[in-house]
């Protein structure tokens, strides 16, 4: 349980509300605009495209991969033209943008192929042929893994 001073309200605590009002403001601002962004794209280079910031005249996006920042790249005047029709991206003269690849990518999952009859036949030739007992062993194991 808190303590009673923790509870209390100081000037301190209303600073520290206004901050994070005015931090909400801001990022549902940039939200908005980047909504706006991603309707003026064209739907192919809309996914995996991010609104990063506009200042000064200069819109930057992010692309996930080079591919789509070429294409943006490509067609920025028809993007900046339709942009302009919205009143906060008026004054957008100059398009940036930059590749962010995403941060984690779903690998596959490893699924061992069996074996087909062909190579576990060759592989037990070769273990019959081996002096090694232990690698004999191996090779054997190797062929039982065979697809039925």
């Amino acid at each position: 349980m808190k303590k009673k001073t923790d509870l209390e309200l100081t000037p301190d605590s209303f600073s520290r509300a206004s901050a994070l009002r005015d931090l909400m403001a801001k990022a549902q601002h940039h939200a908005r605009a980047e909504q706006m962004v991603l309707t003026a794209l064209p739907e192919s280079l809309a996914k995996g495209t991010r609104f990063v910031s506009c200042k000064e005249g200069e819109l930057i996006l992010s692309a996930a991969t080079a591919t789509t920042a070429s294409q943006i790249r490509f067609r920025q005047q028809e993007i900046m033209e339709q942009l302009r029709k919205q009143e906060l991206f008026r004054f957008v003269w100059k398009l940036k943008v930059k590749v962010v690849p995403p941060r984690f990518s779903e690998r596959p999952e490893n699924r061992m192929t069996p074996l087909s009859n062909e190579n576990a036949r060759l592989l037990k030739e070769e273990a019959g042929h081996t002096k090694d007992k232990q690698l004999r062993e191996v090779l054997e194991k190797l062929a039982s893994h065979v697809r039925d």
